[in-house]
């Protein structure tokens, strides 16, 4: 008889784990939890998440749920009992689970990072920030406290020099969605381990604002790009968008903003220390376009300053 699972989650992460779930025989996802639907760019277009999207695309008939807050909501503690899952799996819900609902079901969280490192809501683009070696996935039995519960297990990804975020995410979220098969077909058997709070770090909900940097170091910039480039974006102080960014060298001395060269592919510009290489760029409220074009445009030429 298959385990029936209640499944909270919200983004694309979230979507690999269900679709992996939900092709396999030996589970049944009897409801999905997801955020609310969200007005979106100019038009305001009100937009489902990810993982509801997915379900319309691939008409899949199963409860959705999208309260605004589970805390002190009666309704949807009811609901949950009623539906007596045998486990609750949650991936990048994107809302804490109140001690009501963890005393359903073992509630099992999938976490992408190597806990107890980074904590919190952006662990995959804190640690591409912390110029990590390595990254990964923990299953974990979840507690009232924020990623704090019982570790189940665990799975590493090693970070390459240029591997930007979108790659992480979608390499984590295959990661996370076999080691969630792992952890339920061996759940019987783990011994769950406490864990290490002497090496515990947090890391805090990404603003549009954190995109802001400067012309300082090129490997900080770098990282920042590679962290950041999905979304907020990296941006200076001008509100010009950097697009399309790799890292020249980190240890030449130079003039912050100096172009250095400018060929048809791409242009150097320098960091007081180091320097990087600009493909595209984009100009607030305009398109973007060929880092060659705009220079061109502003009359900007080897030796002058990009800001």
């Amino acid at each position: 008889m298959s385990k029936k699972i209640v499944f909270m989650g919200t983004p694309d992460y979230a979507t690999i784990i269900f679709d992996k779930l939900i092709k396999n025989d030996s589970y049944e996802i009897v409801s999905l939890f997801t955020q609310p639907d969200k007005k979106v760019g100019r038009k305001q277009i009100l937009t489902p998440p990810h993982i509801k999207k997915y379900c319309i695309d691939n008409s899949i008939d199963l409860p959705i749920y999208q309260p605004i807050t589970l805390k002190n909501n009666i309704e949807m503690v009811d609901v949950l009992k009623n539906l007596n899952p045998d486990f609750i799996i949650v991936a990048a819900y994107g809302q804490i689970l109140p001690k009501e609902i963890l005393n359903i079901a073992p509630c099992i969280n999938l976490h992408a990072s190597i806990l107890p490192k980074y904590r919190g809501a952006s662990p995959i683009q804190e640690s591409i920030l912390n110029d990590d070696k390595y990254t990964g996935v923990t299953s974990m039995l979840m507690e009232e406290g924020l990623d704090s519960g019982d570790l189940l297990g665990m799975q590493y990804l090693k970070l390459t020099e240029n591997m930007l975020v979108d790659e992480v995410f979608n390499k984590l979220s295959n990661i996370a969605a076999s080691l969630t098969i792992t952890t339920l077909d061996n759940y019987e058997k783990i011994q769950a381990k406490k864990q290490n709070n002497s090496e515990v770090s947090f890391c805090k909900k990404i603003r549009k604002d954190d995109g802001l940097v400067s012309l300082f170091d090129s490997k900080k910039l770098y990282l920042k790009y590679k962290a950041y480039c999905f979304w907020p974006g990296i941006f200076l102080q001008s509100g010009l968008k950097l697009k399309e960014v790799e890292l020249n060298e980190t240890t030449s001395s130079n003039k912050e903003g100096k172009i250095l060269n400018i060929n048809e592919n791409f242009a150097i510009i320098a960091c007081a220390k180091g320097s990087i290489k600009v493909t595209t760029v984009q100009a607030p409220s305009k398109k973007a376009v060929h880092i060659t074009d705009y220079l061109r445009g502003k009359r900007l030429t080897v030796n002058d300053t990009l800001i």
